[in-house]
């Protein structure tokens, strides 16, 4: 399929049950917790994506909520200067229209300039191949992530 040119890929500043709802039941069915655990988190307090650089996206069409995806400070690095993509997820029907592809290159586009590296954990030969296509690298026997994009500029003498 091709891109879907409607797309308003923006942060998301109140994460409401309702407004996620449709995420979470879908991802629950298909065995997956990610968008469960980013609502828990928002309604705790325990993630917000609140601290310098981070950041949470959606992607709706028509004003109906299709997609997130987030930027943390990856808390496993024990670096202020390395940030985590988290949680993307997007609906069945708007996959493979070019919906993740926005959010990661948004996510992506926030995090030059604040982060030198940005990890991920993916066990999802899909995403996989999709994070590999937008510049992540594979980095294999890691316990905490699964992929690594370098964003800091190159050293030059």
């Amino acid at each position: 399929m091709s891109d879907v040119g409607l797309v308003a890929i923006e942060p998301l500043h109140d994460l409401t049950s309702s407004s996620v709802g449709e995420l979470v039941a879908e991802s629950e069915r298909l065995g997956l917790r990610l968008v469960r655990r980013l609502a828990d988190e928002w309604a705790t307090g325990a993630n917000r994506f609140d601290r310098p650089g981070e950041i949470l996206f959606g992607a709706s069409i028509d004003r109906r909520l299709v997609g997130v995806c987030g930027l943390n400070i990856d808390p496993y690095a024990g670096d202020e200067r390395v940030g985590r993509l988290r949680h993307l997820y997007v609906l069945s029907a708007f996959r493979r229209m070019g919906v993740g592809r926005q959010l990661v290159e948004r996510v992506m586009k926030a995090a030059h300039g604040r982060f030198d590296d940005v990890r991920l954990r993916t066990n999802d030969a899909a995403a996989a191949r999709l994070y590999e296509k937008l510049g992540f690298r594979r980095d294999i026997g890691r316990d905490d992530y699964t992929h690594v994009a370098n964003l800091a500029p190159e050293l030059r003498s």
